[in-house]
């Protein structure tokens, strides 16, 4: 056997010599072992067999194969490769299949039946395979499974560059991890880190939250993502929205970056602002810069604006907290007036229906000024409309006079009022009483101004207007002639109108407040151009040994095949 596989080696030897007086000389695949068989009805191809439980073993610059029958067709330097196929390049990338072809001049594999690619992390299972040893890349295009230490990705069509180790899939693309699911219109994975990107329509799916990006970055070993095109994480009973998303799984956060959206879609709210940070596990959400929080109630919104607003608890408990010149305002319905505050910082309890604003707070409803160290409005939590004011400590309320030539003004120790249909309704104002009014007639003349102190009094109000006073426990006053009280006397003590901070419409809640500075999203580009797989020729130009399985049509890119997004394409496309 062995006497006669060297003088084929010497045929071949001289054919080549003769070979390369026409002809730039081609390094030879080097059949190294096997059994030689000359068979007739093959007369172009020397047939090699392997002896006992030695494989036909192949060699061809740096790439090694191992198979049980080789067709050798020294001519056209291309082997066709029967049973447990074999093909390795170097130590990294290793093949097998059921049946492989390898064309030395070009350097280009194909293979089909049960065919597997394996590199040191990962493992391609597809049905047929073309390797390209020149552009260092693999390709598929009738489905195929890459599993990894973390995950399976199967795509209908994929790509394999060797070089970078980098998988690029396409079509119907989906990761399965214990943990999630992932599907993607296009994905580019890399083995030696477990990076994807995300390209297209694309969805993490999870027992906890669905993460939807049009692209975006996933580590899929680490677990954590960033997400920057049309992104959002849809959790339970919130959606988060921004223009880049960061996402752990591990610590089951995410935190988002300008533009931020944050819905609940049980207690009908919503935040906004130009950072959030969202933990999952916690019912906790904190956002920041321009951060303002609108709830439904009664068919209007309730806005709450601080410089940090704090949301925690599970729905049927959501706890507000916001810090630092916070503001809130209520439109109100048509022909009502707007309902708005400011402070220093303000709860909202939304089971309980109250609402806190702290430290020099200020209220307005209606034509009503009121201030104290603590403010509290309760709303009525079936009905969703105003019920009840509080004010503790140093209550002081003032109503400017319907002709605004002065102001009505009642100060004492704490102060409660009733709504009706969200409007003032009553008041009542106990301890250390002091009141000014100014008194009209019917035609609106001013007739006099009260002045009067009691332990306590109670004022009924009508379309925002005070229409009645009832004194109790009053200390002999007295309604002076307004010739003969005083201007400077007009006011009482600690007085102070702040009617030109007051929010009259939604935008106000800003209002002498900057613009924030939002930082720039470093986005994620497409892939650059690499190319197509099958270099761009038409059928005639396509040469293929005439004993190849394979046909013109298989080494050219398809129309219908779906196609790559890359930097090029979508700049073409606008």
């Amino acid at each position: 056997m062995k006497l006669h596989r060297y003088i084929f080696l010497g045929f071949i030897f001289f054919g080549s010599i003769l070979s390369a007086q026409t002809d730039t000389l081609k390094q030879k695949v080097d059949i190294q072992s096997g059994y030689i068989e000359i068979k007739p009805e093959f007369p172009d191809a020397i047939i090699y067999t392997k002896e006992q439980n030695e494989q036909v073993y192949i060699v061809h610059e740096g790439v090694e194969m191992w198979c049980n029958q080789a067709y050798v067709y020294s001519k056209d330097n291309f082997v066709k490769a029967y049973g447990d196929v074999r093909i390795t390049q170097g130590d990294t990338v290793s093949m097998v299949s059921k049946y492989a072809e390898y064309n030395g001049n070009t350097q280009f594999a194909f293979a089909s039946g049960n065919v597997i690619l394996t590199e040191p992390k990962t493992t391609l299972k597809t049905d047929t395979l073309y390797f390209d040893r020149i552009k260092q890349q693999a390709y598929y295009r009738s489905g195929g499974t890459v599993r990894d230490t973390a995950s399976t990705l199967t795509s209908r069509v994929g790509r394999y560059y060797a070089e970078s180790k980098k998988y690029q899939f396409l079509s119907n693309v989906k990761i399965v991890n214990p943990k999630y699911t992932v599907n993607s219109e296009q994905l580019d994975f890399y083995s030696e880190t477990g990076g994807a990107y995300l390209y297209g329509k694309s969805t993490i799916v999870s027992e906890a939250s669905t993460v939807y990006c049009e692209r975006g970055y996933y580590d899929t070993r680490g677990d954590t993502g960033y997400f920057v095109k049309n992104s959002r994480i849809d959790y339970e009973n919130r959606t988060l929205y921004g223009d880049s998303i960061y996402f752990d799984r591990n610590r089951s956060f995410a935190s988002a970056t300008n533009n931020i959206k944050v819905l609940d879609t049980i207690n009908k709210s919503t935040v906004t602002g130009h950072y959030a940070e969202v933990y999952r596990e916690k019912d906790s959400v904190f956002i920041t810069k321009r951060a303002v929080a609108a709830t439904l109630r009664d068919n209007d919104s309730i806005y709450v604006h601080a410089d940090t607003l704090r949301i925690t608890g599970k729905p049927e408990n959501r706890i507000l907290k916001g810090y630092y010149k916070a503001r809130m305002f209520k439109r109100g319905l048509p022909g009502e007036a707007p309902t708005s505050g400011k402070c220093d910082s303000i709860y909202v309890n939304e089971k309980t229906g109250i609402t806190k604003l702290l430290r020099n707070p200020v209220l307005w409803t209606g034509n009503n000024q009121m201030t104290g160290d603590t403010i509290h409005v309760l709303s009525n939590t079936v009905t969703e409309k105003l019920d009840t004011l509080k004010v503790f400590n140093n209550a002081f309320l003032i109503q400017k006079d319907t002709l605004g030539t002065g102001y009505n003004q009642v100060k004492g120790q704490k102060l409660i009022g009733l709504f009706h249909n969200n409007e003032l309704d009553s008041i009542s104002i106990d301890k250390n009483v002091e009141v000014i009014f100014f008194m009209r007639n019917d035609e609106q003349e001013l007739i006099g101004i009260d002045n009067t102190t009691s332990s306590s009094l109670e004022m009924y109000l009508e379309n925002q207007q005070i229409t009645g006073v009832k004194f109790i426990k009053k200390v002999p006053g007295k309604i002076y002639p307004p010739s003969e009280f005083p201007e400077n006397a007009r006011l009482l003590p600690n007085f102070n109108w702040r009617g030109e901070e007051r929010l009259l419409v939604k935008e106000d809640l800003f209002k002498g407040k900057p613009k924030p500075i939002l930082p720039k999203i470093k986005g994620i580009p497409l892939p650059e151009y690499e190319g197509e797989f099958f270099d761009q020729k038409s059928l005639e130009d396509i040469e293929l040994p005439k004993d190849s399985k394979l046909k013109p049509k298989d080494l050219q890119n398809r129309k219908g095949d779906p196609k790559f997004k890359t930097q090029e394409k979508e700049n073409e496309d606008g």
